[in-house]
């Protein structure tokens, strides 16, 4: 429990100076409460319980969670006035904190709670010991300089699942670690932490029965992720002199579990499988379908020793977790050994199985069958469902939301982690100001706006939404400061999502009470990102008035921010945002926010054109790629510009060439004409080769009038943008541009301009 203890006792000494106010003519107590995530129904009044040396913590009889509960309160009075509390077993009716397990309600297992603040003390009720844990939580939130502000709260979760999940393959993080991001989880009401522990990087759990997963298949000869896996990938013996890994051993994961107990978290452990797999292959070649190493990432699923193998591992991995659920991967198989695996195919014959995926779902299926027999449940990512999915299976959608849509209808249980909102491995700022990501870009803001629940389902398929998770994905993350950086205060606008009723969650609320808390994380020992500097600027076409309205926000509360929109660096003399701005031509805005007459970080901008060209029709020549048809067909021509991620809706990506004709109605005038792409490496997205301009007067007959280059080379990884620019003077009514795809990736474009 020390750990905890110096965490709380950080938090807590914290608690006095670091909540924020920010709203003139709002009661004190009002303004010092900044809860995360917010109660389904709380009413803040004037006034503060004072603690002081004589206020006595009351606690049921044979609480399990005493301890900790007295942990918390010790260090509550110790923060503030040097001594510890009294704990009594009897009720004390003045000047106490009372937690009073309400032995009437049925429900033992309730995560609900009630808590009074008065002039009398505080009283925390529950049905169970995990809601008196929660509203200890809320508790140590409504603890500021003042005291302990009155209120009347009554409290309890949307979702029974609220997760986190870490991948520790790529990365190992030790068990110190593991205990402070549980820590952190439990007092943002967080209640499921699923362990990535073995994937093809590393092989991060003891088990008995095959010691050289951890011998042979647990460390590399350099720390670096990346170098690592872009060249042999050789992983060298435990104990070679500066070899980078490790594992947990079983007393490390017993006690990880225990503690998550304490915390009332439940730890599911992930165990890769039939893909991702690698590392056990190093030590156990004959388990893939070549039986050489190094050479396959898939199970052989035609060898009967691949489940002799599966069902003994996870027989130790289910005696280390008692967990309903135990997560057997699913994603991203190769399936190519098995295609040519005269193993495989005998399987495939002898099963009846008409495919490789559903070869797939009879190694699934088969597992589940086995931990069905011991009491457990299947969970995998939604992979899982190619092929058929496995009868009692629950699905976690992380390629967008459709998997889960799908699996819900169908009856299974559903937790939603799509990955353009729930992965803390993307970028979550300008990538020019950020360390190295894989990708994507996912503020936090756009954490917060996540819905797990689909509109799409009905009341009784809604019911298998069982909630929604985050993941961190390690690749680039190599040490615990790092992890940190990357989760909060994202983990904040994940915790509030999945606990805080949706019609109650609005960012301009949520914003004020994420900025107090970054300060409390910073001081409570967590190396948090201290929110952007970057002004978000956004559009909405308004084709009725022609013009286009312009928004800002920022992240950081407050914000001064000053804006120009001739394209120059806006000063302490630039105009203040206030209102929405509209343009009806062109403007080339820029924006930062200014503090004590300093500009933090560099302007944000975009382009405004409310051009020729918006909603005019727009054929294509080449064929588009319809997983990234953003925005539909017209998304070219609706006036908006897109953002630094290619998954921001505003962006068209095509695997091949881009040639497409807008026509203009008639014969017309043009000047100008440009079109935008982006480049990010990473994901295999590119810029093209080339754009050419042409036109016509007929939409038969074209006339090229300009061609125009790359300038940024193919090994440029970083997020870099690149508008060809068409200048002269033309006439005609089709206007048609020709992008060649030169990489064998992808080119992505945000918006055609004409005028």
């Amino acid at each position: 429990m020390l750990l905890s203890k110096q965490i709380c006792k950080k938090l807590l000494l914290s608690a006095a100076v670091c909540f924020l106010s920010f709203s003139d003519g709002v009661p004190v107590s009002a303004q010092q409460v900044h809860i995360i995530p917010k109660p389904a129904e709380m009413q803040v009044k004037d006034g503060f319980f004072r603690v002081n040396k004589s206020t006595v913590v009351v606690l049921p009889d044979k609480l399990p969670a005493s301890l900790l509960l007295h942990d918390m309160m010790e260090h509550a009075v110790a923060g503030s006035k040097g001594g510890t509390l009294k704990i009594a077993r009897h009720d004390v009716k003045k000047n106490a904190i009372r937690f009073v397990l309400d032995k009437t309600n049925p429900d033992k297992a309730t995560e609900s709670y009630s808590l009074e603040v008065d002039g009398k003390g505080v009283t925390v009720t529950s049905g169970s010991d995990k809601g008196l844990f929660y509203g200890a939580q809320t508790l140590l939130q409504l603890m500021s300089k003042d005291g302990i502000a009155f209120a009347s709260i009554k409290d309890e979760p949307r979702f029974p699942y609220r997760g986190y999940h870490l991948d520790v393959s790529r990365n190992f993080f030790p068990k110190e670690f593991i205990i402070k991001m549980l820590d952190w989880m439990a007092f943002y009401k967080l209640n499921t932490f699923h362990w990535h522990l073995t994937d093809g990087a590393g092989w991060r759990i003891e088990i008995d029965a095959y010691p050289k997963l951890t011998s042979d298949a647990a460390f590399r000869p350099i720390a670096d992720w990346k170098t690592w896996w872009d060249g042999d990938r050789k992983f060298v013996p435990e104990g070679t002199p500066g070899a980078y890994g490790g594992y947990y051993t079983k007393k490390e994961v017993r006690e990880v579990v225990a503690y998550a107990a304490s915390k009332h978290i439940t730890v599911i452990p992930e165990i890769e499988m039939p893909g991702h797999s690698e590392e056990v292959f190093v030590a156990y070649p004959e388990l893939s379908c070549s039986g050489i190493p190094y050479k396959n990432s898939d199970f052989c699923i035609g060898n009967d020793s691949t489940f002799t193998f599966v069902e003994q591992v996870l027989t130790e991995v289910m005696e280390l977790f008692p967990s309903r659920l135990i997560h057997i991967g699913g994603d991203e198989a190769s399936k190519k050994a098995w295609g040519e695996c005269p193993k495989c195919q005998q399987r495939m014959k002898n099963e009846g199985l008409s495919d490789l995926d559903e070869l797939q779902s009879y190694m699934i299926r088969r597992v589940e069958k086995f931990l069905n027999s011991k009491g457990r449940r299947l969970v995998g990512w939604d992979e899982i469902i190619e092929g058929g999915l496995a009868p009692e299976a629950t699905v976690m959608s992380w390629r967008g939301v459709e998997g889960g849509i799908k699996a819900a209808k169908d009856g299974h249980d559903v937790i939603m982690t799509p990955g353009n909102y729930m992965y803390f491995d993307f970028y979550q700022a300008d990538p020019k100001t950020q360390p190295a990501a894989i990708g994507g870009f996912t503020p936090v803001k756009q954490v917060y706006s996540y819905n797990p629940m689909p509109a799409e389902l009905n009341e009784t398929e809604g019911k298998h939404i069982l909630g929604v998770q985050a993941n961190t994905w390690t690749e680039y993350m190599p040490n615990a400061d790092h992890v940190e950086y990357m989760v909060f205060p994202r983990l904040l606008a994940l915790a509030e999502v999945a606990w805080t009723p949706q019609e109650l969650r609005t960012w301009a609320d949520f914003k004020p009470r994420m900025n107090s808390h970054v300060n409390l994380l910073k001081k409570g020992g967590v190396n948090a990102f201290t929110l952007s500097d970057d002004i978000e600027i956004t559009m909405a076409v308004d084709t009725l008035n022609r013009q286009i309205k312009v928004m800002f926000d920022a992240e950081k509360y407050p914000a001064e921010i000053r804006y120009t929109t001739d394209g120059s660096m806006p000063t302490t003399a630039s105009a203040i945002y206030k209102d929405t701005i509209l343009v009806k031509d062109s403007a080339w805005i820029k924006a930062a926010i200014f503090r004590n007459g300093v500009m933090q970080g560099t302007p944000s901008e975009k382009k405004v054109d409310y051009h020729k060209g918006i909603n005019r029709p727009i054929h294509y020549n080449s064929k588009l790629y319809k997983g990234y048809m953003a925005g539909g067909m017209n998304a070219l021509l609706d006036g908006y510009r897109g953002g630094l991620t290619y998954l921001d809706g505003r962006w068209q990506g095509y695997l091949n060439d881009l040639d497409c004709v807008v026509d203009m109605g008639e014969k017309t005038d043009l000047h100008k004409v440009s079109v935008r792409f982006m480049q990010l490496t990473g994901p295999g997205v590119f810029q093209p080769g080339e754009v050419s301009l042409l036109t016509s007067e007929d939409g038969v007959n074209f006339t090229l009038q300009q061609t125009i280059k790359t300038v940024v080379p193919k090994e440029e990884s970083n997020l870099t943008f690149q508008e060809y620019t068409f200048q002269g003077n033309w006439k005609g009514r089709f206007v048609r541009l020709q992008a060649s795809e030169v990489n064998n990736g992808f080119i992505f474009a945000d918006e055609i301009v004409i005028w």
